[in-house]
């Protein structure tokens, strides 16, 4: 009957791979399914575990990297997770300042900061319901700029 506790870890890994498509919880799931085949064998549990930790260190360090190669040379220039989001408007949902505040941006509230423009001093805080435009992400902070007024 451990068998299924091993498969039940590779569904929920690979659920986890859904949200974050980063092969990383892939590799682990396919560790896990080795482990329920060794497990469905007869092994004992000790040999299960090495062959999940063997399996997957294999995936994690052979497969993957070749994996997203492949997915990075037929995809050029596709930009994903917050890299996305640079480059998309936002609105302001309290005052931003340099040092903080929060806007709507892609559907969901995001920590934000108004992007510095050198030595000329600090830019004006933005006021709450400004449109911006994300410049960059810095951690979860989305840094923002104004958008010109029509």
């Amino acid at each position: 009957m451990i068998w299924l506790w091993w498969l039940a870890a590779a569904i929920a890994l690979g659920a986890i791979e859904t949200l974050v498509t980063d092969l990383t919880f892939l590799m682990l799931s396919g560790g896990a399914l080795g482990a329920v085949l060794v497990a469905l064998l007869g092994a004992p549990l000790p040999l299960q575990a090495l062959v999940f930790v063997i399996v997957s260190a294999l995936l994690l360090l052979v497969v993957r990297p070749w994996v997203r190669g492949r997915l990075a040379a037929t995809s050029p220039g596709v930009r994903t997770n917050a890299e996305a989001l640079i480059g998309l408007e936002a609105v302001t949902l309290t005052e931003v300042t340099t040092s903080g505040g929060r806007v709507r941006l892609a559907g969901g509230d995001w920590s934000a900061r108004l992007a510095t423009t050198g030595p000329a001093g600090a830019p004006t805080p933005l006021p709450e319901g400004t449109a911006v435009r994300v410049t960059a992400i810095d951690g979860a902070v989305a840094v923002v700029v104004p958008l010109p007024r029509p």
